[in-house]
């Protein structure tokens, strides 16, 4: 990755708008950070945006589509037509991302990083095409992709950011689509974390026992083979890895480059995020965890990032459905944070930290 390039222009997010919000917080006619990790999320998001004015109203969610070799290994439920079939109903609105995002006044933006099939129109305000190859290779078999390749998919990813910050939006929720994103996405979990495969690998949309043994079995030949280097980000997502994690990597360094506070859904997002902050530490300070998956690998990488997830619903659906589930309780800690009262309003003694 060019050092030089764009990992330079990653900071530590504003300490002083940071010190600002949470004195407008403690000033509020409330019990001292009586809304918790939400109180947490708008002084972060204020070090983010360098202005205790938060503002987020303008919403989007991107869902990065791609197709993973591997699925040839029968490591899914489903074959990789149906990654097609579902980003086309993002068009359409009537997938689950999309009726959720739509209750929380949130744009979506799905985007082709390396599908099978040709879906979405070259030719939009945010270009939905991103295509670095018509799918990743199997890699139970070939390294996934090239390291030109992975910097490619991670490059996009910060171009979706830099224009979407161009249209105007000031957060950004992250999701996926892509059958067999589950396999690379554990695969890729135990190398980083260093812990067995059989630890981090689920069922993803239903596999039976044989299935999941088959799965694991799959991807531990796979790190066997290529031996990816635990420290090395982007030899990691070149051998073991997926269009869509690769772009959702740039999508957090873009974050960071850009200052937009970029939130995580599930395990896919999550293990893009900490391959983002193994690029770049900085990087945490720009991302938003939004719930613990039900997916074995969950915990481990919410706690990789000592992160602290909003919800708690057992949700694995994927698309970034448990992202933009966030974005209710973010509006609400921010109606308290811009219209109630103050103890000096109301004339009250404030609370004092004990």
């Amino acid at each position: 990755m060019p050092q030089n390039e764009f990992l330079n222009k990653i900071e530590p997010s504003d300490l002083s708008s940071k010190e600002v919000a949470k004195k407008r917080l403690d000033s509020i006619a409330k019990p001292l950070h009586s809304l918790g990790l939400l109180e947490d999320a708008l002084i972060q998001i204020a070090g983010i945006q360098k202005t205790h004015k938060i503002s987020i109203n303008k919403k989007a969610l991107v869902i990065l589509c791609a197709d993973n070799g591997v699925v040839e290994e029968k490591v899914t439920q489903t074959g990789s037509e149906v990654t097609a079939i579902v980003a086309a109903n993002f068009l359409t609105s009537t997938s689950c991302a999309c009726i959720m995002a739509k209750q929380s006044n949130t744009d979506i933006y799905p985007i082709d990083m390396g599908m099978l099939t040709d879906v979405y129109p070259k030719d939009t305000p945010l270009n939905q095409w991103k295509k670095i190859a018509y799918g990743t290779k199997n890699m139970a078999k070939y390294p996934a992709m090239t390291k030109e390749e992975a910097i490619q998919a991670i490059k996009a990813g910060i171009e979706i950011v830099r224009e979407l910050k161009e249209m105007g939006y000031e957060i950004i929720a992250t999701g996926e689509m892509g059958i067999g994103n589950t396999t690379t996405s554990s695969a890729i979990t135990s190398v980083l974390l260093d812990v067995p495969v059989e630890n981090v690998t689920g069922r993803g949309a239903g596999l039976s026992d044989d299935g999941l043994i088959r799965k694991q079995t799959v991807i531990k030949q796979a790190i066997a083979l290529h031996k990816p280097n635990s420290n090395d980000p982007i030899d990691i997502l070149s051998k073991i890895g997926g269009f869509d994690i690769a772009g959702l990597t740039g999508v957090f360094l873009g974050g960071a480059i850009y200052h937009i506070p970029i939130v995580m859904d599930g395990i896919i997002s999550s293990v893009s995020a900490l391959l983002a902050v193994r690029l770049s530490p900085d990087v945490k300070d720009y991302l938003l965890p939004s719930h613990v998956s039900k997916e074995p690998a969950a915990k481990m990488l919410l706690n990789a990032l000592d992160v602290k997830p909003f919800l708690s619903c057992e949700m694995c659906l994927g698309e970034g459905t448990g992202a933009v589930a966030l974005f209710p309780l973010l509006d609400m800690a921010l109606s308290v944070y811009n219209e109630m009262s103050t103890f000096q309003d109301i004339e009250l003694e404030e609370y004092k930290p004990l």
